[in-house]
């Protein structure tokens, strides 16, 4: 008997289906557990990459204490507008709202994504009678994209899971109601992130393209750039593990482990000379994450502590010793 031919599947089925992503707004689905109080995430926009050159701290590498030139992300983070706080209880069926209170002052641009209520029924303090029955305090927030380069004044409305206890993690969202979180009230340099975005749209394409299928030979019957075959005459039903035509692009996607290496109010020490390509200039805050992300520029990423950081660690704060401001025009 001959040698059995190899021939493995073309494409991963671990993100099936590839269907588009229902918002541009990443979602968080799990929480990490801590034990201290903060806010846990962020979010910013995507202004593009260039490269640094940094001090390896890495235990177990052979670069260890030497000069290694790495790629990274830029995403500008502008202040985000904390105004709610809801309580959430456990039940049979999972979590539910309890109750939430809003600001008393709201941003005007608030009014573009959602409808504001002209009177307020609940303060802040109402809620501690609820705090009983509470099992997590989340902050409402919104971007605002307005103080960014990117032509935009709608923001984006999302929701953080406070960490800690309730009680102290209702004291904290009442200190913020009202008030502006900044990135670097939440993470810190050297802390390893996992980055929630929506990837770049391709449109309808083939399965050539979408899966990485071969291209039959050109006498093929009804067509080259199609699957070999659609299954079996029985059973009479093709399998979802058929490779077909269909969305690429625009999927919800979560990247784990990006390391911070920098958090920084000015945004000039990494806008490169004319400016990102397809961005602009970085105006305000910013966070450079060491390699890529997923998404195009622009788009909204989100960021949470990570879930489950790698088993050795680095050392301390990055060292960085040369951030390239190099046009990025034409490369």
């Amino acid at each position: 008997m001959g040698k059995r031919a190899h021939h493995p599947h073309r494409g991963s089925l671990g993100f099936s289906p590839r269907k588009r992503a229902a918002s541009p707004v990443p979602k968080i689905k799990r929480w990490v557990v801590e034990d201290r109080v903060r806010m846990q995430g962020f979010a910013g926009y995507k202004a593009g990459m260039t490269h640094v050159v940094l001090i390896d701290d890495y235990p177990h590498s052979l670069t260890h204490g030497e000069e290694i030139t790495k790629p990274v992300t830029v995403v500008e983070a502008p202040p985000l507008k904390v105004f709610g706080v809801r309580l959430y209880e456990r039940n049979t069926f999972g979590l539910r709202t309890l109750s939430e209170a809003w600001a008393k002052e709201l941003e005007k641009d608030l009014a573009r994504r959602l409808p504001l209520p002209k009177k307020l029924e609940k303060g802040v303090e109402d809620l501690e009678s609820y705090l009983d029955k509470a099992e997590q305090v989340r902050l409402l927030v919104h971007t605002q994209p307005r103080v960014t380069g990117i032509g935009k004044k709608k923001p984006e409305v999302m929701e953080y899971l406070v960490s800690g206890n309730v009680s102290e993690a209702f004291e904290y969202a009442k200190e913020k109601l009202g008030k502006e979180l900044r990135i670097g009230d939440v993470f810190e340099e050297g802390e390893f992130v996992d980055v929630m975005a929506v990837t770049k749209g391709k449109g309808f394409q083939s399965p050539v393209r979408r899966w990485g299928v071969k291209i039959l030979h050109h006498k093929t019957r009804k067509g080259r750039r199609t699957a070999g075959t659609l299954g079996p005459w029985h059973p009479s039903a093709m399998m979802w593990t058929v490779p077909q035509s269909g969305q690429m692009g625009y999927h919800h996607r979560t990247e784990f482990n990006k390391r911070i290496l920098k958090i920084g109010e000015k945004g000039e020490e990494v806008t490169p000379k004319g400016g990102f390509l397809g961005y602009g200039i970085v105006r305000g805050d910013y966070i450079i994450l060491e390699g890529s992300i997923p998404g195009p520029r622009k788009r909204l990423v989100r960021f949470r502590p990570a879930i489950r950081p790698p088993e050795h660690l680095p050392e301390g704060k990055p060292q960085l010793t040369y951030i390239s401001l190099e046009s990025k025009q034409g490369v």
